[in-house]
């Protein structure tokens, strides 16, 4: 059970170039925007990286505005090959990691690989992840379960992460998902 406490949300490489070739893009802006304005509703920390974003470009600008601070630079494909990301994860010493981004079979899914190996609880967010084919994100999301790592929806994750349906929490909640 994801508890706003125990949760940070880490976002993976949604920039500019890669996101233009994503089939779904708009569908995928939409969601991760839904997911970061709930964590930021409801008070859960967050990471992001961009992938080596003098190629692929910054974080896409209608996601930019809802991030806290600068982006995790990597080159590795997973976010824990990088030595800033594993500190900053480290720092917010939190174990349940919410998972979104691109492409689900390359950097989400060894991202999600290595965190789990590192004993971390993980959610995907099956509709804030992306590849360029449907096939390859269908095998991202099977190799992610085989890991160990759960899936989940943007609104399932942040029904769980609100837990009650009372307060102002909830009335932000219902306007972002609607």
């Amino acid at each position: 059970m994801l508890t706003t406490d125990k949760t940070l949300l880490v976002i993976v490489d949604i920039q500019d170039k890669l996101a233009r070739v994503m089939p779904e893009r708009d569908a995928l802006a939409q969601s991760a925007s839904r997911l970061i304005r709930g964590a930021n509703a409801l008070g859960v920390p967050i990471l992001f990286t961009e992938q080596n974003p003098a190629g692929l470009g910054p974080t896409v600008a209608e996601l930019r505005p809802l991030l806290p601070g600068e982006p995790i630079v990597k080159r590795a494909f997973s976010c824990c090959g990088e030595r800033a990301f594993v500190q900053a994860l480290r720092a917010a010493g939190r174990r349940q990691i919410l998972l979104a981004g691109i492409e689900t079979h390359v950097c989400v899914y060894q991202t999600a690989r290595d965190l789990r190996a590192d004993g971390y609880d993980v959610e995907v967010v099956v509709d804030a992840v992306a590849s360029r084919t449907p096939a390859n994100r269908a095998l991202g999301l099977e190799k992610i379960r085989a890991a160990g790592a759960a899936v989940t929806s943007v609104e399932a994750a942040l029904f769980e992460l609100l837990a009650v349906a009372e307060g102002p929490a909830f009335k932000e909640i219902l306007k972002i998902v609607k």
